[in-house]
């Protein structure tokens, strides 16, 4: 890739300018104002043996990652970013930093993946987890271990009931007990909060989600608000694991960041809209949405979300477990498929596929609001609704 014009780090344009130019990107000998996919495995050496730029091979990373990852870092806020092959793989290599014996504070509900491995590395490596109960704000605080716990891991809103966590509060207890905050940011995306501002140590995101927004890219990051000793560590086992992110999927992610603000924006209007109309349903016995004042959590994702309540919601149906079912089978524009943040909207069941560690409730419908009409997302609910 060749070099590339952008304004310096610590001025210049909003974020959202830089990310509808992939960080004001120009090629110098083109002129092409999209960033070029180089799918080159090795790098030639020069006669004395150095290398031409930065790249020697691509487990390393690619000149198109490496771009991703400056426009992330950016995004964010942060000192770096590093992009992986899944939003799992990003996670696993995160907690391959951990010492043996290292103490992790966790939510109850979160990421179903997440939680999984957690209680594997617990079973198997000796791992020492605490879960609390993400819906209890003293919950946190009366988990962390002071002097002991090493990373707090938290994801708000949560997955898929949309719980929130005050982040503020949980940098400031991690930090007081020793340890780093980790956030899960996937379903709030940059867009809608800023971490770092309020103390996260990391950042992680499914990228495959928001970030990428298409439903066409499997991917993972992380980001640091520093490049401290566990960062370098992380870096170089990303290395050894082989989990960076290929040339392609990565160009593939530049191309849907260019849009995020447009999208999440119109997804949070949508969802907003949505949960509105269905609050209150006589065929619902709730509608889980921090946007809604009822929301437990909405005085807190009003401060930590100032940029709307995102595009993830989910509804409880009267009638169990079959009549949830019933209403996933009756919806015509909503698509029934796993996976969030895309321009299209999907509906799923969620206790389908969230395994034996799961305690959602078996009539939760998990809704990911796309960019279409929201009438005829609305009448699509409605319609489904009025089946049972």
């Amino acid at each position: 890739m060749s070099e590339r014009s952008r304004p310096p780090a610590n001025e210049g344009p909003a974020r959202e300018t830089l990310m509808a130019q992939a960080l004001h990107y120009i090629d110098e000998q083109t002129g092409a104002v999209t960033p070029a996919w180089q799918p080159a495995t090795t790098f030639a050496r020069r006669d004395d043996a150095g290398f031409y730029g930065d790249f020697r091979y691509s487990r390393s990373g690619n000149p198109v990652s490496v771009h991703l990852e400056e426009m992330l870092a950016r995004l964010e806020g942060g000192a770096a970013a590093r992009v992986f092959s899944s939003g799992l793989s990003a996670f696993v290599c995160l907690m391959e930093t951990l010492p043996h014996g290292a103490h992790v504070v966790a939510q109850r509900i979160m990421y179903h993946g997440a939680l999984d491995w957690l209680m594997r590395l617990r079973d198997k490596r000796g791992l020492k987890l605490t879960l609390f109960d993400q819906s209890d704000p003293a919950g946190l605080t009366g988990a962390i271990a002071p002097g002991a716990t090493d990373l707090v891991w938290i994801e708000t809103p949560c997955n898929p009931t949309w719980d929130i966590t005050d982040i503020a509060a949980a940098a400031e207890a991690a930090h007081a007990a020793g340890a780093k905050l980790a956030v899960d940011a996937t379903c709030a995306s940059p867009v809608l909060s800023r971490p770092f501002d309020l103390g996260a140590d990391l950042i992680f995101h499914s990228a495959t989600k928001y970030l990428n927004g298409h439903s066409d890219v499997t991917a993972g990051a992380l980001i640091a608000a520093s490049e401290d000793d566990q960062w370098h560590e992380l870096c170089t086992l990303r290395n050894y694991m082989g989990s960076v992110l290929p040339p392609f999927e990565s160009w593939l992610a530049i191309r849907g960041l260019r849009t995020v603000f447009l999208r999440v924006g119109r997804a949070s209007q949508s969802a907003l809209a949505i949960a509105r109309h269905l609050d209150g349903h006589p065929a619902l016995e709730a509608v889980l949405y921090p946007g809604l004042p009822g929301h437990p959590g909405h005085e807190v994702a009003k401060r930590q979300m100032p940029g709307g309540f995102g595009g993830m919601l989910s509804i409880t149906v009267k009638g169990g477990r079959q009549a949830a079912a019933d209403v996933c089978a009756a919806l015509r524009v909503f698509v029934r498929a796993t996976s969030l943040g895309g321009v299209e909207s999907l509906a799923e069941h969620r206790i389908l596929v969230e395994g034996a560690n799961s305690i959602v409730p078996d009539n939760l419908i998990r809704l990911s609001v796309g960019i279409e009409d929201v009438n005829d997302l609305i009448a699509d609910l409605d319609q489904a609704l009025q089946k049972l």
